[in-house]
């Protein structure tokens, strides 16, 4: 994005969340897990895939195997044929295995409620413990993917290039009230309405707000 980027004014991200909140009261992640491990591992699972993939190659995995006892007890080439459709499978097994180990080892096989806990364990970095302790635990934290990185500075509801960057910028704009939900209704934003391609402006609940940065 060249130059510098217009922001929305304070008063503009006020009536957008508003208008989010208005649309869909109660936003949730799209990933289908059972109990916090499995979404643990399904958001390890979902780097670089869509979680339409990680939904239908994790049915059968969670039908068997929910607790990290119970998927360290396949071991990697136990787990890979359940999770050999997504992208980066081998690295991903290897994660996932290992983040059971510690867990198991390290948490007494309990999802840690600390930002520095959560990302000591494999394939666990800031965007997934985000997720976590958002979802999880309900913290106002902003897990920024490649839909938030892109779609919100061009809304001028963020600046900066880096996802840390974004984050920082949202955390700062966001009235912390909004702050619960506002990572899902930006991500749902820019997977089915401000998208890469084609992007459904006439459609778009922010169409009078946003500054089309980049456009």
């Amino acid at each position: 994005m060249d130059g510098k980027i217009v922001l929305m004014e304070r008063e503009q991200i006020e009536e957008l969340f508003q208008r989010f909140r208005k649309n869909n009261p109660s936003p949730s992640t799209e990933l289908s897990a059972p109990n916090p491990f499995c979404l643990l591992v399904s958001v390890v699972l979902s780097a670089q895939t869509t979680d339409k993939a990680v939904n239908r190659a994790t049915k059968p995995l969670y039908e068997k195997y929910s607790s990290p006892q119970e998927i360290l007890s396949l071991g990697e080439e136990g787990l890979i044929p359940y999770i050999k459709s997504i992208g980066l499978y081998r690295a991903k097994a290897r994660h996932v295995m290992g983040l059971c180990r510690k867990l198991i080892d390290d948490f007494d096989g309990k999802i840690p409620c600390e930002r520095e806990d959560l990302e000591s364990l494999p394939g666990v970095g800031r965007k997934t413990a985000n997720v976590i302790l958002n979802v999880v635990y309900g913290k106002p934290t902003m897990p920024v993917d490649t839909h938030l990185l892109r779609i919100c500075p061009k809304m001028g509801l963020a600046e900066g290039s880096t996802p840390l960057e974004v984050e920082k910028s949202l955390v700062e704009r966001i009235p912390g009230k909004y702050m619960n939900h506002a990572h899902h209704w930006l991500i749902l934003h820019g997977r089915y309405v401000c998208t890469a391609r084609n992007p459904k402006c006439n459609e778009c609940l922010a169409s009078d707000l946003c500054r089309h940065n980049g456009t």
